[in-house]
This record gives structure tokens, C-alpha cells and sequence, in this order.
């Protein structure tokens, strides 16, 4: 198998049940487990794994020291009902982590590419379409699914069957919950409440883990306030928003809120399982003690 591999490519273990293109670049230390393919002009950065199965396509660029699980498929073409001839790239930054089939698609343009920052994790069935961009250090749970033009922010984190609208953003350190059906905008640093979709308040666990000040913290409390729930006409809202911060996270949240083409998420009250009732019946005994027995009732 005459392979090119980069800068030398020393201690590269290709199993021999493996298909790799003579036309592809494979760096240092890199593993590739059996039955996986490789296709032509593929790129690989030094001290790749790829597990078993896993399918690497034309038109990708990848950095170092990923981690690519049974079943990945990188690169594949967009599902889209005009696929053009010559579509765009996918690049891949270093230290990700592709759980078991993982799908990451190519952009729709021949001058576009869809994005993959650094030290991702993108657990088993996650999607990821054409033109998505990802920042650094998200965390994307089981299934989720992104839909194409998606940018995802740094430390986002999607829990499991996420499902985002395309051309919608996740704001930098957000939370959303697992079932989440997004179809706007959901802002830096909040919460999103699986069974409604909607913001239900900042995401504060993800902000004391992420090192932000109190007065930070502080101050994206006010701004929340007076975004979500000041029942003003937008222009003001982001008139007093815009003067009264000037420094600080929140003006990353201001900057977002300015730049949103799809809207932004509403907020909502958490919505908490409706807990089944009790019915108590009294049946006769033979003694003098009624009995009594509890039946639990079907809330659907």
C-alpha cells in the first residue's frame, strides 16, 4: 500500500483490512483499525485513532490527536435535495472526540466548509449537516442533530435528541436540554428547558465551572432581567441594554442578541412532570377496621 504520509509519517499502524488512498496525507502515530476507508486527498493530522468501520472522505482536513469511534462517516455529502458537483470541505481542529456514528458533512458550496473546533465531544448518532460551525470544548450528547448553517459556541452543551432548526445558533456556554426542539436563537450563558424549548434562566453551574466573576455573573443577572422580562418593545430593551454595558461577558450577550437573524427563544417557566394523584378507597372488613386501599391514577 503506497502511501503518502506527512512530514515523514513515522510509526503509522494501518491495519491491512483497511482501504487508504495513495493520495491521502497521514501524520505521525496515527492507528487505523480494520475495514476503514480513506479516501483521496484526505488530510490527517499526527496521532489520529480511528476504531474500527470508520469512513473518511474526500474533501477533509483533520488535526491532530482526534479520536474517530466504530462507525464514523466524515465528510459525506450533504443531504440536500440539490447537491451540486463540486461541494466545499470539512476541517477538523485537534483533541475531538467522534463517538460511534457520528456523521459530519461536507458544506453545500465548493468554497465553503464546515467547521469543527478543538476538544469536542460528539457522543454516539450525533449529526452534524452541511455548514455547521462549532466552536471549542462542546459537548453534544446522544442523537442530537444539527441541522445545516448551525454555529455552535465554545462550551456549549446539547443534551441528548437536541434537535436545532438550520441556520440557528447556539450561544458560548449554553445549556440546552435533552428533546429540545430549537428553531431560533438560544443565547450565550442560558438555560433551555427540554420539554418546552424555551429559556428558563442562566445556565449557573456552567458559569462558576467557567471562572466568570461575580461581578460577571452579576451583571448578566440584570441583563436577562431586563431582556426577558421587562415586557419592553425590543429597540428599547437593546437601547438600555447597549448603555447601561459596556465591558464585561455580557457584552457578548448583547453583541448576540444584535446579530440574530431567526429571533431568539422565548423564556418560559420550567415545566415540572405532572405528578400522579392518589385514590384512597375504603373497603369493608370484617372486623371493625375499615381497610383501606390506595390506588395510583393514570395522569394521561
Amino acid at each position: 500500500m503506497d502511501v503518502s504520509f506527512k512530514n515523514g509519517g513515522k510509526d503509522v499502524q494501518i491495519h491491512p483490512l483497511s482501504s487508504v488512498s495513495p493520495k491521502a496525507k497521514i501524520g505521525h502515530r496515527s492507528v487505523i483499525g480494520p475495514f476503514c476507508v480513506i479516501e483521496k486527498g484526505v488530510e490527517i493530522g499526527d496521532g489520529c485513532v480511528f476504531e474500527a468501520r470508520v469512513s473518511i472522505k474526500e474533501g477533509t482536513v483533520i488535526g491532530e490527536n482526534n479520536h474517530f469511534c466504530e462507525g464514523t462517516v466524515i465528510g459525506g455529502l450533504p443531504q440536500h435535495l440539490a447537491v451540486p458537483e463540486e461541494c466545499g470541505i470539512v476541517t477538523i481542529g485537534s483533541e475531538n472526540t467522534f463517538r460511534e456514528n457520528v456523521t459530519v458533512h461536507r458544506a453545500m458550496k465548493e468554497s465553503g466548509a464546515t467547521i469543527i473546533g478543538d476538544n469536542n465531544l460528539l457522543m454516539v448518532n450525533v449529526h452534524v449537516a452541511h455548514d455547521c460551525r462549532l466552536g471549542n470544548n462542546i459537548v453534544m450528547a446522544n442523537n442530537a442533530m444539527l441541522a445545516g448553517h448551525v454555529t455552535v459556541g465554545n462550551k456549549a452543551n446539547l443534551s441528548g435528541a437536541v434537535g436545532v432548526h438550520q441556520f440557528c445558533r447556539v450561544g458560548e456556554y449554553a445549556m440546552v436540554g435533552g428533546q429540545a426542539h430549537i428553531t431560533q436563537d438560544v443565547p450565550p450563558f442560558v438555560t433551555v428547558d427540554g420539554l418546552t424549548s424555551n429559556i428558563v434562566g442562566l445556565n449557573m453551574i456552567g458559569l462558576r465551572r467557567g471562572g466568570f466573576s461575580a461581578e460577571d455573573i452579576k451583571q448578566l443577572k440584570e441583563a436577562y432581567h431586563i431582556a426577558f422580562r421587562s415586557q419592553r418593545p425590543w429597540r428599547e430593551i437593546m437601547k438600555t441594554l447597549e448603555e447601561k454595558f459596556t465591558k464585561g461577558a455580557v457584552v457578548e450577550l448583547i453583541r448576540f442578541f444584535a446579530s440574530t437573524a431567526r429571533g431568539i427563544l422565548r423564556e418560559g417557566r420550567y415545566c415540572r412532570p405532572v405528578q400522579q394523584p392518589n385514590l384512597k378507597l375504603l373497603r369493608a372488613s370484617d372486623d371493625d377496621d375499615d381497610e383501606v386501599t390506595t390506588i395510583r391514577l393514570n395522569a394521561g
